[in-house]
């Protein structure tokens, strides 16, 4: 069985979906459905189990939950909402479950691989995950990077597998329910079939109109990264992959290490969808950025992979931006 956290959300289902196309259906999925929009993401998916997240972390601390059939856990819950400003919430939904879960993976030796994120890095220009690049802006970020360092800690101590995957800028289906946190490609196919413009903002952080840059990677790549480092499925890449140990260990970018601006996401989307609302010719207008992300706002992002690369033994190709799009909206 496959424990995956945060199954009913944008990455956690797109993993379920992934795992059902290698053939894997002993999945047993944690979530929270008090929003219930995400059940939408579960429809057509197939999974063996289902628990609410407050039931199986009192499952996990009682030790009520047999781990001897258990393969894998995917660690994809977490508050992702990097406006939310309660610090106590997002330390508990972040850092403290995710160390729950970490004990009781290292415990009954489970590989153990999770989500942290590139907010960590906040305005700096270096994307290593080195402590001098790690700058969080947010609360968010900070829970994440604690928890990074939690890990980081213990790795001399641990003879199993845990991995940390600093995601990027993801994008893809079924990111629907996530309101405002969606990617900016979502929006900006929202505002292409509801207006034909999209709207873009001008220049910032010293980047001209439009041309801020984010390392964007798609979700199915993510959903192969997970699997790769958790022992599941991708025999025929890792068997050329140069990596012949079992054990992966380490915290590592999940990005492309190219960025693109949001000029380039425009374009690709009206290469998609190049008329919008009424058939109308779709253009691009630049707006004012917004008074409430100064300060918050990552004008550029861009993944050094060499570790992912050296270290984690990771070297598959990622999908380009304009083919992530077309699979996405077509």
């Amino acid at each position: 069985m496959i424990i995956v956290t945060g199954g009913a959300g944008f990455i956690g289902s797109n993993l379920i979906h992934e795992l059902n196309r290698i053939g894997e259906n002993e999945i047993f999925c944690v979530d929270n459905l008090t929003d219930s929009a995400k059940f939408v993401n579960l429809q057509g998916a197939i999974f063996c189990d289902y628990m609410d997240k407050n039931e199986f972390r009192r499952a996990i601390g009682a030790r009520a939950l047999s781990a001897k059939h258990i393969r894998a856990i995917l660690h994809q819950g977490a508050c992702s909402n990097t406006l939310e400003d309660n610090g106590a919430y997002m330390m508990d939904n972040n850092f403290t479950y995710s160390k729950e879960l970490l004990h009781y993976a290292l415990q009954h030796r489970i590989p153990f691989v999770y989500a942290s994120t590139a907010a960590v890095y906040g305005l700096s220009q270096r994307f290593t995950p080195e402590p001098e690049n790690e700058r969080p802006l947010n609360i968010y970020g900070f829970s994440k990077l604690v928890f990074d360092n939690y890990v980081r800690r213990l790795l001399p101590t641990i003879e199993s597998t845990v991995v940390g995957l600093r995601y990027f800028n993801v994008y893809g289906p079924r990111e629907q329910h996530k309101g405002r946190m969606a990617s900016v490609i979502h929006h900006f196919m929202q505002q292409l079939k509801e207006t034909s413009v999209i709207r873009v903002f001008q220049g910032s952080g010293g980047y001209g109109d439009g041309e801020q840059r984010r390392d964007f990677v798609y979700v199915r790549d993510l959903c192969r990264m997970n699997l790769f480092f958790a022992g599941l499925g991708d025999e025929t890449f890792r068997a050329h992959s140069g990596r012949a140990a079992d054990i992966y260990q380490g915290v590592f970018n999940a990005g492309t290490s190219a960025s693109r601006s949001f000029n380039d996401v425009a374009k690709a989307l009206m290469q998609v969808h190049g008329k919008g609302k009424g058939k109308e010719k779709a253009k691009i207008e630049y707006i004012p950025f917004p008074n409430d992300l100064a300060g918050r706002y990552q004008h550029f992002t861009e993944a050094d992979t060499t570790m992912l690369q050296q270290q984690g033994g990771y070297t598959r190709p990622f999908t380009t931006l304009e083919d992530g799009i077309a699979e996405t909206f077509t």
